[in-house]
This record gives C-alpha cells, sequence and structure tokens, in this order.
C-alpha cells in the first residue's frame, strides 16, 4: 500500500491569519485554480481511491482528482484538521494577546493542552494514525490538512512532536508514504 498524502489549496483570504481547524470555509481564487491544475497530475498518480475529510477545502481537491481517474472519493472525518475550540475563526494576533505563549502548549505539552478547549496534539495524532491504519490497500490519495499529515509524518518517522511543524506541508504539496518503508 501507498499513500499520497496531500494538504488541500488555499483558502479564501478572510481567513488569512485566522485560526480555521474545523471551520468549513472554501478556497481562495489561486486556491481553486490550484486545485484545477493539481487535479490532472494527481490523477495520473493513478490512485485507487481518493479520501478527503469532508471540509471543503479538501473535498474540491479529492473530487476533481477522483472524477479524472475515473475512480471513488470517499468523506472520512477523521482526516480533518484538529480542533481548535474557541479559537476557531479568532485570528492568531489575537489569540496570541490572550494567551500569550500559552499556545506552546501544543508542543511542549502535546498530551494535556487544549487550544481553545479543543483537542490535544497527542489526540490529534491518535485520530490521523487511526484514519491511516483505517485505509484500504492499494494506491490511495488523501487530500487533508496540515496538522494530522504532520502529526502522522511525525509519528512515522519517529519525529518528536516539538518538530512536528517542520512537517506541515505547504498548500497543495504532496508527500507520499509507503507502508512498508514506514514500516507500518
Amino acid at each position: 500500500m501507498t499513500v499520497l498524502l496531500v494538504r488541500h489549496t488555499e483558502v479564501a483570504l478572510a481567513w488569512r491569519g485566522r485560526c480555521y481547524g474545523r471551520s468549513d470555509m472554501g478556497l481562495s481564487r489561486v486556491g481553486a485554480a490550484r486545485a484545477a491544475a493539481l487535479a490532472g497530475g494527481l490523477a495520473g498518480w493513478r490512485p485507487d481511491v481518493v479520501v478527503h475529510s469532508g471540509l471543503r477545502r479538501s473535498a474540491v481537491l479529492a473530487v476533481r482528482i477522483a472524477g479524472l481517474a475515473g475512480v471513488a472519493v470517499h468523506e472520512d472525518a477523521a482526516w480533518g484538521e484538529r480542533d481548535f475550540g474557541d479559537w476557531e475563526g479568532r485570528s492568531w494576533a489575537a489569540i496570541y494577546r490572550e494567551s500569550g505563549d500559552a499556545m506552546d502548549g501544543m508542543v511542549l505539552a502535546p498530551g494535556v493542552f487544549r487550544p481553545g478547549g479543543g483537542e490535544t496534539t497527542d489526540e490529534m495524532g491518535d485520530r490521523a494514525g487511526r484514519a491511516f491504519s483505517g485505509l484500504p490497500a492499494g494506491r490511495v490519495i488523501v487530500v487533508g490538512h496540515g496538522g494530522p499529515v504532520a502529526a502522522l509524518r511525525g509519528r512515522l518517522s519517529g519525529v518528536p512532536v516539538s518538530e512536528w511543524l517542520g512537517l506541515i506541508p505547504g498548500y497543495g504539496e504532496a508527500v507520499e508514504v509507503d507502508l512498508a518503508a514506514a514500516g507500518a
């Protein structure tokens, strides 16, 4: 089994600089154009199935890929971005003004810190791991979100949580995971 993890493309400009984990917004014009441009190449990877989180920003690209590849597309909310609780929709600057360095708890206290009362880093990583384990055999494209992709990559490669931020792919970036090579 080989999995291609793809982060959604750029979100609507009104959300730039804001916390938008579980919030469901669309793509910017640039993001929509990038999704259209990427879909053909990703379909050329010849997936057996395409999976997305159910959030619009991931569904747009996933549905395009599946249509071009002529394969099924499945929704799995377990691939959704981190739940940021009451931080959702707020600017990162406002969150920082209110909580200061507390947001560092996502990295420094991954098992207990709940940003905005939402999901801990460990819970997000566990959820991504379960979603990954539940994927069907074959060549699978997952169109998801930065947090779960980074958590999964970190866990599969043994990278500590403190380095997961560096594992977040850019908008529209794809990362291939070969289960045999990952030891999973």
